[in-house]
């Protein structure tokens, strides 16, 4: 493992720079050492948690930049645990699931987790989602092309519903909404292309950075939380290829 394959670093105000922070919970003492350790070899500060009640009180103390979460916990589960942490923080929630097709993966989703690993985890695919949805929290996004745009070019209108591309704003009637990082670079992409059919394999590669062989559970997932906070008559689905945004 090489440090400099990823950056550890997040951007401050004024421009400086401050460690990335990561908050792993994990009640398996062998694999809480052995992640933690791979992850401070690439540069990460780790505070690790033996439990989800713990974790849940880490968390309200301190300031954290990423969750790694396990999904079998004592005391407070992981599912459990990401519901408590969604009601106050759209930080990224990244769960470590035993078995990629259980329905815990689902229910870690539901609860709000941006993507998953299987374990045993592989310290360089760990890393890769790490840095992918780090990306995604500091993200900026460039003005879009092809919808109705407010004087300055950075507001799209659609209905009830407008998205500053610039300021990374989202509002319903008027409100401000809150969506986590994954949840808006879902939506960029969406009213980006407004008519247009998204395919779950391009959703995957634009906004998690997956190959083709990506888990399209997260992208049906995500569209779903995305529907309950925008409203589903915003997005359509179109059976057997994908979602589409409604111009």
């Amino acid at each position: 493992m090489h440090q400099h394959d990823s950056d550890p670093t997040r951007q401050q105000a004024g421009g400086a720079t401050a460690t990335v922070r990561i908050l792993l919970v994990e009640d398996d003492e062998a694999i809480r050492r052995s992640v933690g350790m791979a992850l401070d070899r690439y540069g990460y500060e780790v505070s690790a948690a033996p439990d989800g009640l713990t974790g849940l009180e880490m968390f309200r103390d301190g300031q954290h930049d990423l969750l790694l979460l396990d999904v079998m916990l004592p005391h407070l589960d992981g599912i459990g645990l990401c519901r408590r942490i969604r009601e106050t923080s759209q930080a990224p929630v990244l769960m470590m699931s035993a078995r990629g097709d259980s329905l815990d993966v689902v229910a870690g989703l539901e609860a709000g987790a941006d993507d998953y690993v299987v374990k045993p985890v592989d310290t360089t695919v760990l890393v890769a989602r790490i840095r992918t949805l780090l990306r995604r929290a500091t993200f900026t996004g460039p003005p879009r092309a092809g919808s109705r745009h407010s004087d300055d070019g950075a507001v799209l209108a659609f209905r009830n519903l407008s998205v500053d591309t610039r300021g990374l704003e989202v509002r319903v009637d008027g409100e401000p909404l809150a969506l986590t990082p994954t949840e808006l670079r879902l939506l960029l992409e969406f009213v980006a292309a407004p008519g247009i059919v998204l395919e779950r394999q391009t959703l995957l590669r634009k906004v998690w950075d997956y190959g083709w062989d990506g888990d399209s559970r997260v992208v049906d997932l995500a569209v779903q939380r995305l529907r309950r906070k925008i409203g589903a008559e915003n997005i359509e689905t179109v059976r057997g290829f994908g979602y589409k945004f409604r111009r």
